[in-house]
């Protein structure tokens, strides 16, 4: 047991037993021998508390896991941030849609495309024809433009006089251009820049995540503190009573107590027994809840060890502006702007339906060398622009495609209006929680200290023949109360700071940042 892990009952630890003529020892002390005339009726035997199991480990956890050190609240956040399997599957939910708006710009990359046909038999056997195009969209206008060439030898049939080209071949340029319909918008437009803010919602996603598992590993943490110090508080509360038992003993022998009560302060030892087995067992529950957050570097769960316990519990400081910083940095807000914006390109899509198509296309090309089997026509530099235009007239598709995006876009800013009306009012009921239990924790405080003061001048008067043995025992329970009634205000009050953090999405105070 370390001394310095001793927060409860401060005052009644450091003054010793009224009445007690043995120092004080671990175990329960040996019986005198019987008298022959005198036989003493023994007290019930008085077991040693259980040491609390030590968690099974593998060999490398256990060969890795730290031996005697104090296993600190940043060390646990830091490690769940790292490896905890939720925040690695929402990190794996950001690579998907990273490879999705990878694959949405696989429809502006360049297309190179070839063809070639020869006759092998028949009239026009001997004749080729070969060409190939490399064409390059045009993001900001929904066109293209594309490069070229081709040649062809011997003789095509007529009604593929257009594959003509003199000997050495043709190159062409050319360009493709949208004018009203898809000029600012078109469909590969919209699947690239819906599958940019995927991204962006997965990763506001994977903060939801990060920012739930850290306040519940926070959480964790902190239980498993409390238990180990409410373990320390039982087991001085037995501590004491054992030390009495040596006392009473030898007060019995010299005829200065009643037998019974020997009997009596066994019992009470029962009683305490049972408070630091049951302590135990919450330690180690808590630390196996804790092993979910605190992990090796293969990510696998690890227990923490009682003799790791810190000497009291951790700062978890107060954000700042807690409502401001969350209706600006909360990632679920942050999600519905996103999918606001998504849906504002839908609705620029759907308009865009709604425009007729003109389309423009520019084509300059030019044959080099000796003229070919298509004759002269081939030599002068060729140029050609065209113009085609349609336009649907009713438009009712387009039209419901708008009413429906209109009622969607709506629909999401009333909920992130409420969005944002919840989490004021969630940061005030936790605002409401905090200042609560830090008074909570400033009362139980100064209950302890009365009580262990109170405790104290009673053992006092015991040792002094003032007082009976059930109201020393009273009083040192009192005072062990009030210790667990400190530990569990003070553990409450940093989750309520804990909830604030996480509500505010204070990324330092969670290990985030």
């Amino acid at each position: 047991m370390r001394l310095s892990r001793r927060l409860a009952l401060p005052l009644l630890l450091l003054i010793p037993a009224a009445g007690v003529a043995e120092p004080p020892r671990a175990a329960a002390p040996k019986r005198p021998a019987a008298k022959a005339k005198a036989k003493p009726v023994a007290a019930p035997p008085v077991t040693a508390a259980p040491a609390p199991e030590a968690a099974p480990q593998s060999p490398a956890e256990a060969a890795a896991a730290p031996k005697s050190r104090t296993l600190t609240l940043a060390e646990v956040l830091a490690s769940s941030r790292q490896f905890q399997p939720q925040i690695q599957e929402a990190i794996a939910k950001v690579r998907a849609a990273q490879g999705k708006l990878l694959q949405s710009q696989g429809a502006f990359d360049t297309v190179v495309k070839a063809e070639g046909q020869s006759f092998l038999t028949g009239f026009y056997s001997g004749s080729t024809f070969a060409g190939g195009t490399v064409e390059r969209p045009i993001e900001s206008w929904g066109g293209s433009y594309y490069g070229g060439y081709r040649f062809s030898t011997g003789r095509l049939p007529v009604y593929e006089d257009e594959r003509f080209t003199n000997v050495v071949g043709e190159l062409k340029a050319g360009v493709a251009l949208s004018l009203l319909r898809d000029r600012f918008i078109d469909a590969r437009r919209f699947n690239r820049g819906n599958a940019a803010i995927d991204v962006d919602i997965a990763e506001a996603e994977r903060l939801i995540a990060a920012i739930t598992v850290q306040r519940r590993a926070i959480a964790a943490y902190n239980l498993w503190v409390a238990a180990g110090l409410r373990l320390d508080v039982y087991r001085e509360l037995l501590k004491l009573a054992r030390e009495r038992q040596a006392g009473l003993e030898r007060q019995v022998e010299l005829g200065g107590r009643p037998r019974i009560i020997l009997t009596e302060n066994a019992q009470n030892i029962l009683r305490r027994e049972t408070l630091v087995a049951r302590s135990e067992q919450e330690l180690a529950q808590a630390a196996n809840t804790l092993s979910l957050f605190w992990r090796d570097d293969n990510g696998q769960p690890r227990r923490p060890t009682p003799d790791m316990l810190p000497d009291s519990f951790p700062l978890i400081p107060q954000p700042v502006g807690a409502t401001r910083m969350a209706l600006e940095g909360r990632p679920d807000l942050k999600a519905l702007d996103m999918r606001i914006a998504q849906q504002t390109n839908r609705l620029a899509l759907d308009r865009n339906e709604l425009k007729p198509r003109l389309d423009f296309k520019a084509e300059a090309s030019q044959d080099v060398g000796p003229v070919g089997a298509g004759g002269i026509s081939r030599r002068p530099f060729e140029t050609k622009v065209g113009l085609s235009f349609s336009v649907p007239l009713e438009r009712r598709a387009a039209k419901g495609r708008i009413e429906a995006t209109t009622a969607e876009i709506d629909a999401l800013e009333r909920r992130r209006q409420f969005a944002r009306e919840q989490i004021v009012a969630e940061i005030d009921g936790i605002a409401i929680d905090v200042r609560a239990t830090e008074r909570l924790f400033l009362l139980a405080d100064e209950e302890q200290q009365r009580a262990g003061e109170m405790a104290v001048a009673e053992r006092r008067r015991f040792g002094a023949g003032a007082s009976d043995f059930f109201l020393v025992n009273v009083r040192e329970e009192a005072a062990a109360d009030a210790a667990v009634r400190r530990l569990d205000a003070k553990f409450r009050n940093i989750v309520s700071n804990a909830d604030l953090a996480a509500a505010a999405a204070d990324l330092k105070a969670l290990g985030l940042q």
